[in-house]
């Protein structure tokens, strides 16, 4: 499977999230501060958000391929495509 140009900053984003994570379990056994564990649990659900979002907006653009010489069921066949991808926005 070839690999889209943005998936290495993507990579790099759940990079982020996970070290994000391992801090919130961290800070969670160390017993800190509630409200430093929910900043923490925020960073992560950011980085998460961010990484779905730029993975499916690089499917939709390198992924889906509509073009005047389609006939209709294969347009209607991207189309849903695109639809199925949209619902993880």
């Amino acid at each position: 499977m070839d690999q889209h140009t943005h998936h290495p900053e993507i990579v790099s984003r759940l990079k982020r999230a996970s070290g994000h994570l391992i801090k919130v379990i961290t800070l969670i056994e160390a017993g800190k501060p509630c409200e430093e564990v929910a900043q923490q649990l925020q960073a992560v659900s950011n980085a998460l958000v961010a990484a779905k979002r730029e993975y499916v907006s690089d499917h939709i653009e390198h992924c889906l391929d509509v073009h005047e010489e389609m006939n209709m069921r294969d347009v209607a066949a991207q189309m849903k495509a695109m639809k199925a991808m949209t619902k993880y926005l």
